[in-house]
């Protein structure tokens, strides 16, 4: 018979608090606010006030390992679900600090009225009124520290309101300590569990059914090691992750004051300055690259096992590799948030194209992308000024194929195994052979461009390309198709959408296919108006010959007919009305298809 997988306790809320002040329950030491709001803080300690069940704790136990000396040491139970309740009750009823919206340290106090009726209105978050009132105790933490003394508390308050009581005050004073004695159920997972087991019972317990993912493990594992400093190395990428996205974060995450005096702040004071958004990881990217970097695994699963100092082959937990575990994930994360490596790499996906954030689909893509950039970087083999071109050239070929879309991990360890094997050029070159053939290009991508979505991979390849190719947009000489989508522009159907629908197409999944799209200037589309092609473009044509500009800068037959081919545009288009209108469709793809393979073979 299999073992039990979890073993169900009962804690009384004082014990909960107790073992986390023993540092036997950890909290994940997560930099970001406190997200339940107050309200919610009130009610949980209404709920135990009136022995309302509040919901299960969910702890995983970190193994126990062995340490050099042959020693156990014991492992710590890891919050894995109930950090916002166990939190609520370190603020209200402990009194602790907790980060606020503006990651400022703040209390959050609950109020008390010992002799209200109605019981919605016993507790109350804390303001004004409740400290002026002399019926409100305006903070319970008061009531639960050790030196509280109930018999003086129920004198003041009776002195304060004398038609009250004593008896009454300290019945009323007895009942609210009594939420100490409350009991909390406690699901205590065993470590011999993998990811994907705890995951399952996670989802099957929490109401919300909120999936956890194998990165929330790693930053638990983190958050629970002191011992070799995996506390501070989450620091380090929850601080980076907010910092990427949030620059002026900066001055809150200095007043750390314990991590202000690592080497890893001043590593990541760089990001205080930038104001980049091509790549933005949250920390499941940058503990995925680093962890590929300096592993050569990519399943995170093993990293978790890793930290926990397990070995593969003989299925024990050892204090080496504990140590040695830690040392590389240090060593990954110290190459991904090196500014060199980071800003180096954004421009290679910039040069490549890629100066949107609103072009960029898949994340894995990307984070395979920058794993690739530092391997290569480190490679004796290849020329430092190759490495950007092939890491351009790889994004582009698995952004295209879908490569890290289905199976990311699976596809992700094979590419590193065989890299590993093989030597990246090799490798490269063997994948390249195989997934963009003549067939690709001709059929396979044509066919990806028949959508009408324009986050597909296809058609932010097709806009890469013109910037890459450093395209006019439709009518505009000196006026870029990057200048439209950075700046400002409009996607202009070419068979305007209103012409369209009066004619009879009046299919979205007609007249919005991404074939029909093309980047125009503002004053440019409005021009055009809903003017069927041969109207509009005979405007244009017109303009060349008499030279009085209608729209747009293109003054000659020969500017626009260069014009209409870096845009992908057929020639027969400047004559066509809707009948000609899916025969337009069918060789616009094709156009573009051939621009994204002259723009792929030319990085």
């Amino acid at each position: 018979m299999e073992g039990e997988k979890f073993t169900l306790m009962q804690y009384s809320v004082n014990a909960i608090l107790g073992l986390i002040d023993a540092k036997q329950f950890v909290i994940p030491e997560i930099q970001r606010p406190f997200v339940w709001k107050r309200s919610q803080v009130r009610d949980l300690i209404d709920s135990l006030y009136n022995g309302y069940p509040t919901g299960y704790i969910i702890t995983w136990k970190n193994p126990d390992v062995q340490t050099k000396d042959g020693s156990v040491a014991n492992g710590k139970h890891v919050l894995i679900d109930g950090q916002q309740r166990i939190t609520a009750l370190m603020a209200s009823i402990a009194g602790i600090e907790v980060l606020d919206e503006d990651f400022n340290k703040d209390r959050i106090k609950i109020a008390f009225n010992p002799l209200a009726v109605d019981s919605d209105k016993r507790f109350a978050v804390q303001d004004a009124s409740h400290i002026r009132d002399k019926k409100w105790i305006p903070d319970i933490a008061e009531i639960f520290k050790n030196d509280f003394d109930p018999f003086d508390f129920a004198m003041k308050y009776c002195a304060d309101n004398p038609e009250v009581k004593p008896n009454d005050v300290n019945n009323a004073i007895t009942r609210l300590k009594g939420i100490a004695n409350r009991q909390i159920g406690v699901i205590e997972l065993v470590h011999t569990l993998d990811i994907d087991e705890v995951t399952e019972i996670f989802i099957r317990i929490n109401s919300k059914g909120t999936a956890l993912s194998q990165s929330d493990f790693v930053m638990s594992k983190m958050a629970a090691d002191v011992v070799h400093g995996g506390n501070m190395l989450r620091k380090v990428v929850d601080y980076f992750c907010h910092l990427a996205v949030k620059p002026d974060f900066y001055p809150y995450m200095i007043k750390d004051t314990e991590f202000e005096k690592t080497d890893y702040a001043s590593k990541i004071k760089w990001l205080a300055k930038d104001n980049e958004d091509i790549y933005d990881p949250d920390y499941n990217d940058m503990l995925r690259v680093a962890f590929m970097y300096s592993f050569d695994r990519a399943r995170l699963s093993d990293l978790v096992s890793l930290l926990s100092g397990r070995d593969f082959e003989t299925r024990e937990f050892r204090e080496e590799i504990v140590e040695d575990s830690y040392r590389k994930l240090d060593e990954g994360i110290r190459e991904f948030i090196r500014e060199y490596n980071f800003e180096q790499f954004v421009l290679a996906i910039k040069g490549a194209g890629y100066k949107s954030s609103k072009m960029l689909g898949s994340q894995m893509t990307l984070d395979f992308a920058y794993l690739l950039y530092l391997k290569l970087s480190k490679d004796s083999s290849i020329p430092n000024d190759q490495v950007k071109h092939y890491v351009q050239k790889w994004f582009v070929l698995t952004t295209l194929t879908g490569r890290y879309v289905g199976s990311p991990e699976s596809a992700m360890s094979r590419d590193i195994r065989l890299i590993n094997e093989k030597g990246f050029v090799n490798y490269f070159e063997e994948v390249e052979a195989s997934v963009l053939s003549d067939t690709f290009w001709s059929v396979t991508l044509p066919q990806n461009l028949e959508t009408t979505s324009t986050n597909s991979p296809a058609f932010n390849a097709f806009l890469a390309a013109q910037i890459n190719l450093n395209c006019n947009s439709l009518f505009m000489h000196g006026t870029m198709v990057s200048d439209l989508i950075n700046i400002s522009g409009d996607v202009h159907h070419i068979f305007p959408k209103a012409y369209l629908r009066s004619n009879g197409v009046d299919s979205k999944g007609r007249y919005n296919q991404v074939a029909n799209y093309t980047y125009l200037d503002t004053q440019v589309n409005k021009a055009v108006s809903d003017d069927a092609p041969n109207v509009y473009f005979g405007k244009a044509i017109e303009q060349c010959e008499s030279g009085n500009i209608a729209f747009g800068n293109i003054s000659t037959r020969e500017a626009l007919n260069e014009n209409l081919f870096e845009n992908a545009i057929p020639l027969e288009t400047v004559s066509m009305t809707v009948k000609d209108y899916d025969t337009f469709l069918v060789e616009r793809r094709l156009l573009m298809a051939r621009l994204i393979e002259r723009y792929y073979k030319n990085l």
